[in-house]
């Protein structure tokens, strides 16, 4: 389970990266830009949900241990 958050991890940040390149800064809630900001704060939540999850497992098994 830790490889499988992992590689999901390293996804969201690479489409965060490319949802960068998508952004029109002179035009930001226009087109490709807003598509972009979207994607950009999607792909934040997924990461930030993977990191509580992985934060759950740690505890899980530190609980389990006992």
């Amino acid at each position: 389970m830790k490889i499988f958050t992992t590689v999901l991890i390293v996804l969201a940040i690479a489409l965060i990266v490319f949802n960068i390149t998508l952004l029109d800064f002179g035009n930001l809630f226009k087109g490709d830009s807003l598509v972009g900001l979207i994607g950009i704060l999607a792909c934040f939540c997924a990461v930030f949900i993977l990191l509580i999850f992985r934060m759950s497992k740690m505890i899980e098994e530190k609980t389990k241990n006992q």
